[in-house]
C-alpha cells in the first residue's frame, strides 16, 4: 500500500501530465482523477466541442493501461459492447468473444446515442465489474473505469439515460469553455502541434492504481462527518419538491470520493469541505425535481441543503 505522501505525487504526475494537453479544466481533471481513484465511473455532459472526449482521452494516454473508445450509436447493440458466443464448427461447442468493454478505460462516447437496451449492457458492467453471457460470468480486470460523454442540448436521435443508469455514475461533470488567456493558450497548443494527445506518455501503471485505490480505503473518515453525509442525502431527499433523491448508492459514493479526493491532496483525513466540494458532482445527477413553478434543478438543490445543514466543527477523531 502507498503513503499518503507517495498516492499526493503520483496523483500530481497524472494530472501535470493531463494539462500537456488540456487548458482551464483543472478542477474537473482533479474529479476525474479522485472518481479513478475511489472505483467510481464520470458521465462528461457539455455542449459540443469543449474538449470532453479529448479529456478522456488524455486521462486514458496518461495511464499504462488498456483502453478501448466505444462510439454509441442507435444501431450498436449490446453484444457489440459485451461480447457475444460464437459456435465453433470444427469443436461444435460455443466460445465467447470479448467486446470493447473487456478493457480498463472505457471511452463511452455519446452514450446517449444508443438505445435503452444497449445502454443497460453497461449495468453489470459498471456496478459488479463483470459480464455474464450464456449462463457464464466473466470479470473485467480492474483497474474498471467508464468515462462517457453526452451533449445536453441535443433531443434528436438520442435517449436519456433513465435514473438507474445515472445511479451508476459517481459523478456528472462539465468541463466548460476556456476563457481569456485560457483561451489563447489552447490555440498556441494546437498551433504548434495537430493533436498533443498523441504525444502524451503513461506516467502511471494500472498497478500504481490499484495501491492508491487501496490507500483510498484507509483514509479516516469521523464518525460526525460520516453523520453530515447522511444529513445531507437525507435533507436532499425528503424535501416536498424532490421526487427521487440521493439514494445509499449515492452516500457510499460520496463518503469515497471523498476519501480520494482527502489522499489525492496529501491528507489521511476527510474534512467537511470535501464533502461540501464534491456534494454536488456526486449527488445533483441523482435528482429528480418534481415539475413547479421555481423551476429549480438539482444542482440548485444540492447547493441550498449544503447551505442550510450545519456542517462538523471537528473531523479528525
Amino acid at each position: 500500500m502507498m503513503q499518503t505522501a507517495e498516492v499526493y505525487e503520483a496523483g500530481r504526475k497524472i494530472l501535470e501530465n493531463i494539462q500537456k494537453v488540456m487548458i482551464g479544466s483543472a478542477p474537473v481533471m482533479e474529479k476525474i482523477l479522485t472518481a479513478l481513484v475511489a472505483g467510481g465511473h464520470v458521465l462528461l455532459e457539455d455542449v459540443p466541442g469543449t474538449g470532453k472526449t479529448t479529456l478522456a482521452r488524455s486521462l486514458a494516454a496518461s495511464l499504462d493501461c488498456r483502453t478501448r473508445r466505444i462510439q454509441f450509436t442507435p444501431d450498436l447493440l449490446p453484444g457489440d459492447i459485451t461480447g457475444i458466443s460464437i459456435y465453433r464448427q470444427n469443436t461444435q461447442s460455443f466460445e465467447f468473444v470479448p467486446g470493447p468493454i473487456f478493457a480498463q478505460i472505457i471511452l463511452a462516447d455519446e452514450i446517449n446515442r444508443a438505445t435503452p437496451r444497449t445502454q443497460s449492457a453497461l449495468l453489470e458492467c459498471m456496478e459488479e465489474k463483470q459480464v455474464t453471457e450464456g449462463g457464464i460470468t466473466h470479470i473485467l480486470e480492474e483497474p474498471f473505469m467508464v468515462l462517457a460523454t453526452q451533449n445536453p442540448i441535443e433531443s434528436a436521435g438520442t435517449f436519456p439515460l433513465p435514473e438507474a443508469q445515472m445511479d451508476r455514475f459517481m459523478m456528472k461533470l462539465s468541463v466548460g469553455c476556456p476563457e481569456g488567456e485560457e483561451a489563447v493558450r489552447l490555440l498556441q497548443r494546437f498551433h504548434d502541434q495537430e493533436n498533443p494527445v498523441l504525444n502524451l506518455k503513461p506516467v502511471s501503471s494500472a498497478k500504481e492504481i490499484m495501491d492508491m485505490r487501496q490507500s483510498c480505503r484507509q483514509v479516516h473518515v469521523a464518525t460526525d462527518v460520516m453523520k453530515y453525509i447522511c444529513d445531507l442525502c437525507e435533507t436532499a431527499r425528503k424535501a416536498d419538491h424532490v421526487r427521487l433523491g440521493p439514494s445509499p448508492r449515492a452516500m457510499l459514493a460520496l463518503m469515497k470520493a471523498c476519501q480520494a479526493l482527502a489522499v489525492l491532496r496529501g491528507r489521511d483525513y476527510v474534512i467537511p469541505d470535501d464533502v461540501q466540494e464534491l456534494a454536488e458532482p456526486v449527488l445533483a445527477h441523482r435528482m429528480v425535481m418534481r415539475i413547479s413553478s421555481d423551476s429549480q434543478t438539482g444542482a440548485d438543490w444540492i447547493r441550498e441543503v449544503i447551505r442550510c445543514v450545519q456542517a462538523p466543527t471537528e473531523t479528525r477523531m
